[in-house]
């Protein structure tokens, strides 16, 4: 059976830290708590980055206060940045790149978010009446990721997702309506902490739903769209996500789940799922450069280029 272009393609779409220059440990800011150990201003360098743009606890990060750090996911725009931008010249060596640097940061993982969504749509057989349409979007998405700098940062991205989602969302209405029956439409809901447990959510529309701290654990999620659905904390022990649809690893990483989770192909089971210990960290998205002391990160609905925000389980 040959390779799928999700196989084909997606080895570009995932972090290669040994050929980025720490661009997720210095341009982003992050608060004390749960998930960070200490505070960090945006463009301040973490102090645990070695100098070889390595970091120099990767192994212990959330025995060490850094569960954050875990369920960060850059989908390969840091070595874009690095090898393809700044043509392997870092920060370092060249400090007066540093700022324009971390900022073209923040829009390229936006655009290589969008790289991995259309990516994955070309696969679906559902959508293959659309297959022209999300090829121009995804070759076109290429070659803005391969801008300067300078057109980079004048690109304005936020109306970009939203032109791109128009696509996303009617391959998402041709994968869901395969599924049969009424499917549940809860895109954007407040499902904080509901008790969905077992659930049959195949096909549901659960776009940008709040699932913080949900209990989804044994539920039915084949053929559901989550994309941008928030799921820190989310309890997927044993649930079924083969099929669902703009799934990411930071999402996933977000979650806590267990070897019975069932997961798309695309997506590698998080190392932290088979330890026990504290609930995963915030899906923390990369802000750009702020100059005063840092905030807590919003979480972003990625095709809305709107900050959502923060919002905390309801008591049980």
């Amino acid at each position: 059976m040959s390779a799928s272009r999700t196989e084909q393609v997606r080895p570009d779409l995932r972090a290669d830290c040994g050929n980025c220059f720490g661009l997720c440990c210095v341009g982003p800011a992050f608060a004390a708590s749960a998930d960070f150990a200490i505070d960090k201003l945006a463009g301040h360098a973490c102090p645990n980055l070695d100098q070889d743009f390595r970091c120099g606890i990767h192994p212990d990060l959330r025995q060490r206060g850094f569960a954050g750090c875990t369920v960060f996911d850059c989908l390969g725009a840091g070595q874009k940045v690095a090898q393809v931008t700044y043509r392997g010249e870092d920060w370092r060596r060249a400090p007066e790149t540093a700022e324009q640097m971390f900022d073209v940061f923040t829009v390229m993982r936006q655009l290589h978010e969008v790289l991995w969504y259309l990516t994955e749509a070309l696969d679906l057989e559902p959508a293959r009446t659309i297959r022209p349409e999300l090829g121009v979007a995804l070759d076109r998405t290429e070659s803005l990721t391969r801008l300067g700098p300078d057109d980079l940062l004048a690109l304005d991205v936020a109306t970009y997702r939203r032109e791109v989602n128009e696509l996303l969302l009617r391959t998402s209405e041709l994968v869901r309506g395969s599924a049969g029956g009424r499917a549940l439409d809860r895109r954007g809901a407040d499902l904080i902490g509901a008790r969905l447990r077992g659930a049959d959510l195949r096909g549901a529309n659960l776009r940008g739903a709040y699932l913080i701290g949900a209990d989804l654990s044994g539920a039915d999620l084949r053929l559901a769209d989550l994309l941008g659905a928030d799921l820190r904390a989310t309890d997927l022990r044993g649930a079924d996500l083969r099929g669902s649809i703009f799934l990411t690893q930071f999402g996933i990483n977000a979650a806590t789940g267990d070897v019975e989770t069932r997961l798309p192909a695309a997506l590698v089971r998080p190392a932290h799922w088979m330890v026990p210990g504290p609930p995963p960290g915030r899906a923390t998205i990369p802000i750009r450069r702020q100059p005063r002391a840092a905030k807590p990160t919003p979480t972003s609905d990625p095709t809305s280029g709107k900050a959502r925000p923060r919002r905390r389980p309801r008591p049980r």
